[in-house]
């Protein structure tokens, strides 16, 4: 199985998806290593990626996410996937592949954002996100997930919704 742990920037996918690789002794990916040096500048510079600068970086995401299933190993992928068609892209032909998505308040999203540091993601760049926000709908078969308790209850609460047993010894 594949998870690909998905929400808005500061939503906690990058946490919660290395707690829950962790857990279920997985490979973890962080979108964000997947990303062009190109969009990390835009993005540092205050600049929202567009549609085009992201298909390169979805297309990156889901090759890692083929070499899993090519070889059977499982893995959790952080990645935001805001709007439905890049959640296509990233599942539609991946039935190993699930989606967790985490939903998390504006005003938390916020405090979060403003309180993080070390990040190229600029705080102001969230309502871009917000903007661009569309909830997988029931036909996507996704787990929402609300983003407001601690990392270890949203990991704990994934996996039982998803019905997966966590790595011997944790």
């Amino acid at each position: 199985m594949i998870v690909v742990v998905a929400g808005v920037s500061g939503s906690g996918k990058s946490t919660i998806g290395a707690l829950l690789a962790g857990r279920l002794g997985w490979a973890f990916a962080d979108g964000d290593s997947f990303h062009p040096a190109a969009n990390v500048a835009k993005m540092a510079a205050g600049m929202p990626l567009t549609d085009e600068d992201r298909w390169p970086w979805l297309g990156a995401i889901g090759a890692w996410m083929d070499e899993r299933a090519a070889t059977g190993e499982s893995g959790v992928v952080a990645c935001s996937a805001l709007k439905r068609v890049y959640r296509e892209v990233l599942l539609n032909g991946r039935p190993e592949a699930r989606l967790v998505f985490l939903d998390v308040p504006h005003d938390l999203d916020m405090t979060r954002l403003t309180a993080r540091h070390g990040h190229f993601f600029p705080a102001q760049l969230a309502e871009t996100q917000f903007g661009d926000l569309e909830m997988p709908g029931p036909a996507e078969n996704a787990l929402v997930i609300p983003a407001d308790g601690t990392p270890e209850e949203l990991v704990a609460a994934i996996i039982d919704r998803l019905h997966l047993a966590a790595a011997p010894g944790d």
